[in-house]
């Protein structure tokens, strides 16, 4: 809906983690969705309580590979985390990328100390690290790369 636009932009910015430009990305991926559907590749799924977004995650296929998807956003307004609402975002991101035929999940983030507890999420849920790239983002500021690899459940 339109209004997710602002409402992702009010958590991004909220969290104190994201430079400017990196909070414009995750609005131009909203507009992107509402502009082109389907067509344009990012999925969106936005936990609310109350009425209002208190999280929401995005992901969308990888391009040029089959079966891999990447976790491009998961974020939870501060008035909200600790709640266990991330894990119920990115269990649910699990369960639809499984549903589109995904076996990979990748989630990129900062080696910066302030990303420690992100990490240790991810940890928490079952990625691991399948790169670092030194000083990506900028000087003493690595990117990590999370993987995951996911499995359909016996039938």
């Amino acid at each position: 809906m339109p209004s997710d636009r602002d409402a992702v932009r009010r958590i991004v910015e909220t969290t104190g983690f994201f430079r400017p430009d990196e909070v414009d990305v995750a609005v131009e991926l909203v507009d992107e969705t509402l502009a082109k559907g389907e067509a344009a590749g990012y999925y969106f799924i936005f936990a609310e309580i109350d009425g209002s977004v208190a999280g929401y995650a995005c992901y969308g296929p990888i391009a040029c590979t089959l079966g891999s998807y990447d976790l491009y956003w998961i974020a939870v307004d501060p008035n909200w985390q600790g709640q266990g609402i991330g894990q119920i975002l990115l269990r649910e991101a699990e369960r639809q990328i499984l549903q589109r035929g995904g076996r990979h999940i990748y989630i990129e983030t900062s080696g910066r100390p302030q990303y420690t507890p992100t990490r240790a999420f991810y940890e928490r849920c079952g990625y691991e690290v399948a790169a670092v790239l030194s000083e990506f983002y900028d000087r003493d500021d690595d990117k990590v790369v999370w993987r995951k690899v996911c499995e359909r459940a016996s039938e």
